[in-house]
């Protein structure tokens, strides 16, 4: 269960490649939060955090606090695991708002505010932007920005088109947004290439 390799992000939805910060893509399961510091490369390699404010809670963070943090989120994924599994292959529906109270709980504890600041890379008429800044008071609130994406995805997807990706032992979820859904393999390079060497083994047998 030891990370080491880059996290994987196959999904096409941020809230689903959270699912796969662990899983079984070859023949050993990879835990990518396995303590505060798989959590913190795995926000820095995800996007949802700047490095700016990854820096801030690391540098402000007690001993312990991240792998406590680390804990929460794989609980958090857990949930949301039990969650996508109940509800991957048919539409979501209005119903599933009491499944979805103790997501609402976690984002109920953010403390975000706006600020009007230097428009950088952004084009707009004055040279500034309205931007969305949050206060990274502690380490939990590294969970808001992933709470986030959840809620994105559970708002703006398509759950029939929630995919378990059909490689041997491969655990790894996905979005199909191919034309007529016959998406098959978390990757084509990996899974959708060992099932073309496995059929062609199979045909010179």
């Amino acid at each position: 269960m030891k990370r080491d390799c880059p996290a994987i992000f196959v999904a096409d939805a941020t809230g689903l490649d959270f699912l796969n910060s662990r899983a079984m893509p070859v023949d050993t399961v990879v835990e990518w939060l396995a303590d505060g510091e798989g959590l913190m490369q795995w926000l820095r390699e995800s996007g949802l955090v700047s490095e700016r404010a990854l820096q801030t809670v690391e540098k402000n963070a007690m001993p312990g606090e991240l792998d406590a943090v680390a804990s929460q989120a794989r609980s958090l994924r857990e949930w949301f695991r039990g969650f996508v599994e109940g509800h991957r292959g048919r539409s979501l529906t209005a119903d599933a708002i009491e499944e979805l109270e103790p997501l609402n709980r976690l984002l109920a504890r953010d403390e975000q505010f706006s600020q009007v600041s230097v428009a950088n890379g952004v084009q707009t008429r004055s040279g500034l932007q309205w931007k969305k800044e949050r206060q990274w008071k502690s380490p939990e609130t590294l969970l808001t920005p992933i709470a986030e994406a959840i809620g994105d995805f559970v708002c703006n997807e398509e759950f029939t088109d929630v995919k378990a990706c059909e490689g041997h032992d491969c655990t790894l979820l996905f979005v199909d947004r191919t034309r007529g859904k016959r998406r098959r393999w978390c990757s084509m390079a990996v899974c959708g290439n060992r099932a073309k060497q496995a059929a062609f083994r199979a045909k010179t047998l």
